[in-house]
């Protein structure tokens, strides 16, 4: 476990995000979707998706989400879902999707993550943190600069929906994060579409030169895990293995691994 560095808690390293910081006015919770390891039928992360307090989709607490209250939600979705994670027993990483527009200075506003981190004793080794796939980013030195800072801390860094036109070979070219996760519309159907296989096993190639692994998310057939497989991705997420859990674990059914 990372010792928390005690420096930021005094109010003269806050920045102007931390010292305005209120009480949101609405309440969410988490659904933990698991990501599996094919090579051994493990999992090997469980990614923190935030729903409505009785369970709703994302889009009703994500609807209440506008830039005079965006830097608080991002500050909550961190330390609400490793204290949800704690509470379950996750002994896997966990993955938080992060708003890098609510970020003013990442190595500040960090630290409530760390307190809750220490807190909950989970270890900063197994959190990832993946870019946000519904906010687009305009500034690119920002967002690297803050997957640079989050490495530093010992975060693990993902790019989400790679491919899907929020992030790409730009950015891939800035930053190589620890993972990228291939955007399900590359994963539909990918074992019979000649065009999406070819794509597929381009990205694969350089992030392989790059020493980046890669996730493929959506799965929701055999067809598309046994391709994936064969190109070399062995993360993968998606309904065919498990739908997220409401502020539980979901459990991978055994017929999700056979040929």
């Amino acid at each position: 476990m990372t010792d928390f560095p005690t420096s930021l808690t005094s109010p003269k390293t806050r920045c102007e995000g931390c010292q305005q910081s209120q009480p949101l006015d609405f309440d969410f919770a988490f659904a933990y979707q698991p990501i599996v390891d094919l090579r051994d039928r493990s999992i090997f992360a469980h990614e923190a998706l935030v729903r409505g307090v009785h369970g709703e989709g994302a889009l009703t607490v994500l609807n209440q989400v506008n830039d005079s209250n965006r830097y608080r939600f991002d500050q909550r979705c961190r330390t609400q879902a490793i204290a949800g994670a704690a509470q379950l027993g996750m002994q896997s990483h966990l993955s938080i999707n992060f708003m890098p527009n609510a970020v003013y200075r990442p190595e500040l506003c960090i630290r409530s993550t760390l307190e809750a981190a220490r807190q909950h004793n989970f270890p900063l080794d197994r959190l990832i943190f993946e870019t946000l796939e519904s906010e687009h980013v305009d500034n690119y030195r920002h967002l690297t600069n803050i997957l640079r800072e989050y490495r530093e801390f010992g975060f693990k860094t993902a790019i989400d929906d790679f491919g899907s036109g929020y992030s790409g070979l730009n950015l891939l070219a800035d930053f190589q994060p620890d993972l990228i996760k291939l955007d399900m519309a590359l994963i539909r159907d990918v074992d019979r579409d000649r065009v999406r296989q070819a794509i597929v096993r381009g990205i694969v190639t350089i992030c392989a030169e790059l020493s980046i692994t890669v996730i493929a998310e959506g799965i929701e057939s055999a067809g598309e895990r046994d391709f994936l497989a064969d190109c070399g991705i062995f993360l993968m997420q998606g309904y065919w293995f498990a739908k997220p859990a409401f502020k539980a674990l979901a459990e991978v059914p055994p017929e999700a691994w056979k040929a």
